[in-house]
């Protein structure tokens, strides 16, 4: 096992625990109620992930799912769940802060006592770290809230980074899904905190777990890498119709679509529309990004149509001329094939029922 693909697959985890445990501080603090502890237990299902990885997988990641991924939202979200319902009361005002910034500052400047050697070093640092905690639990509860969602979702895009590839993903395809993570990741925290901020909203509790819901609905995505690998399914006499063989060439741009319609700009437009038709919510930024959101599942619908009519005219084209060469239903990706496969292929690609205008046999 490499030394770094080790220390990568164990650094990403602990960050994962560590800001998990951060979130359940947050809620018993919020909540102050002790029992609230016991939501670290859910940790322990990532620690056990660690170690089946170590041992099965040399820590390296698996084909199309993160498991630690899905272990650290399933640690994760119930907490930031929780605070979004609870939405404390605690009163944020910007010169109470500043005088305890003041103090705080005063404090941790003075030098130690050198007369006491190590000691007063130690007093030094142990006084530090209790300011700087006290310093933190000032801060109230809504910019906690807040500041958990956001270093959440940036933890999410580094972890994936930071997490050792598998031999079934190139660094090519890690680039591309980092980078459509960090747009989803945006739309995200966007309309958790855009709809959530809404005074209205806040009134309704049954809105309120509504939003949560769709937000940890679009969550799903994140331990997923379909959006940048291809199934790589081979045609078979059984997966003769378009839809079959349109997945199998076209399985990360389907993947794609999919996510758009049915995970994240879908649901989010549904959310949106229900507040301003039924709620009567109105305000610049909503109908703005409910716009975008209209706008984003037209364009996907049209991408979907290019898709399939495209598809469609290849496999004509060639049924009208007899090719037979490399068989439309293919991915991308160059593969190697032997002899046996590709006569097996061709023989799909012949009996493939869409040679509806050629129906005369063909002489060469």
């Amino acid at each position: 096992m490499e030394l770094m693909v080790l220390l990568n697959a164990l650094v990403t985890r602990l960050l994962f625990v560590l800001h998990s445990l951060i979130g359940v501080w947050r809620v018993t603090e919020a909540k102050k109620e002790p029992k609230y502890w016991l939501l670290a237990l859910l940790n322990l299902l990532l620690c056990l992930e660690t170690g089946l990885t170590l041992k099965f997988k040399q820590g390296r990641g698996y084909k199309w799912f993160s498991p630690a991924i899905f272990l650290y939202l399933i640690c994760i979200v119930p907490s930031l769940w929780l605070l979004e319902i609870h939405h404390g009361t605690q009163y944020c005002s910007n010169e109470p802060g500043a005088v305890q910034m003041n103090v705080t500052n005063q404090d941790v400047s003075q030098p130690p006592d050198s007369s006491h050697g190590s000691e007063g070093i130690d007093h030094h640092i142990i006084q530090t770290a209790k300011v700087f905690v006290n310093q933190l639990s000032t801060i109230c509860e809504t910019v906690w809230t807040l500041a958990l969602h956001q270093t959440f979702l940036l933890l999410l895009v580094v972890g994936r980074w930071l997490l050792p590839i598998g031999v079934e993903i190139t660094r090519d395809q890690l680039s591309q899904l980092l980078l459509m993570f960090v747009g989803t990741a945006a739309d995200i925290l966007e309309f958790a905190s855009e709809t959530l901020d809404i005074e209205d909203v806040r009134k309704n509790y049954i809105l309120i777990n509504a939003i949560l819901a769709v937000w940890t609905w679009s969550m799903l995505q994140f331990p997923l890498d379909l959006a940048v690998q291809h199934i790589g399914c081979k045609p078979t006499a059984s997966s003769r119709q378009i839809p079959s063989l349109l997945l199998c060439r076209y399985s990360a741009e389907l993947w794609n679509i999919g996510v758009s319609l049915f995970i994240q700009d879908g649901p989010f437009f549904i959310v949106r529309s229900i507040l301003m038709g039924h709620f009567r919510i109105f305000n610049q930024m909503l109908v703005f990004f409910t716009a975008k959101n209209i706008l984003v599942v037209i364009l996907q619908l049209y991408r979907l149509a290019v898709i399939t009519l495209d598809f469609r005219a290849t496999i004509l084209q060639k049924s009208r001329k007899g090719e037979v060469g490399c068989c439309p239903c293919e991915p991308y990706e160059a593969t190697t094939h032997t002899t046996a496969d590709h006569d097996a292929e061709m023989k799909v690609c012949a009996a493939f029922p869409l040679r509806e205008e050629s129906q005369a046999p063909l002489e060469d």
